[in-house]
């Protein structure tokens, strides 16, 4: 036996071998063409997926030790859908985590990179910084960050937050950023703004309108997605 493999009886090994009885490798050929053969994977549709978590996982609410071992056996597994399952577990998990799971949330987004890991466990920050608002100040380091994938946590970690977005600090990683020419840092800060118009759309158009010549295209056309033409 590989003395690194999980073992039956944690939930992570569980849930492997779950998944691995689920495989379908007809299926997972055409998942790894769609993410450019950067991964392998089992080849189980995201429904089915979730229904196996459900099944092997129940109501398991992991303490934050148990959480952190859970997903960095998962995060070792060569098959995507692994990284999946940790981030949805992370994504409820991060509500009772302590300021220091930001530091393994950052090991896990800086690894195995890619945009699917990367905006789910976004959702994970966001959580985190929600019940920790301390945290926010980490956020002004990954903005700098030379990794663009923290950055791009960076920028989209308040997606969900509405009227409780800290506008400022949106606003400022967009412009601290709107001359990168990385492609996902560009989306971000347009999916960013364009989340935040649901809000404040005027505050959105107002911001575009400022920083049109330092934005690019891809960012100001994402940004006014959902504003009806002639708004402001």
């Amino acid at each position: 036996m590989d003395p690194g493999a999980p073992q039956l009886s944690d939930p992570a090994g569980r849930l492997i071998a779950a998944f691995r009885a689920a495989a379908n490798p007809e299926r997972a050929i055409a998942m790894e063409h769609y993410m450019k053969d950067q991964f392998r994977f089992f080849g189980i549709p995201a429904p089915t997926r979730r229904a196996v978590q459900r099944e092997v996982l129940g109501r398991w609410k992991p303490h934050e030790t148990e959480l952190v071992g859970f997903t960095d056996t998962l995060w070792a597994q060569p098959e995507r859908e692994a990284q999946y399952a940790a981030c949805d577990v992370l994504e409820r998990g991060a509500r009772r985590g302590s300021p220091a799971l930001l530091d393994h949330l950052e090991g896990w987004i800086t690894t195995r990179s890619w945009w699917d890991s990367v905006d789910a466990l976004a959702h994970a920050v966001g959580n985190l910084v929600r019940v920790h608002p301390e945290l926010a100040s980490v956020m002004d380091r990954w903005i700098e960050a030379d990794s663009f994938w923290l950055a791009r946590v960076a920028l989209i970690y308040q997606l969900p937050s509405k009227d409780a977005t800290d506008s400022e600090r949106l606003f400022r990683y967009c412009v601290r950023r709107a001359g990168d020419t990385e492609f996902f840092i560009r989306k971000a800060i347009g999916w960013a703004l364009r989340e935040y118009s649901k809000t404040d759309p005027a505050a959105v158009v107002a911001f575009v309108a400022a920083h049109e010549a330092e934005l690019s295209p891809l960012s100001r056309r994402e940004a006014l997605r959902l504003i009806p033409s002639g708004s402001g």
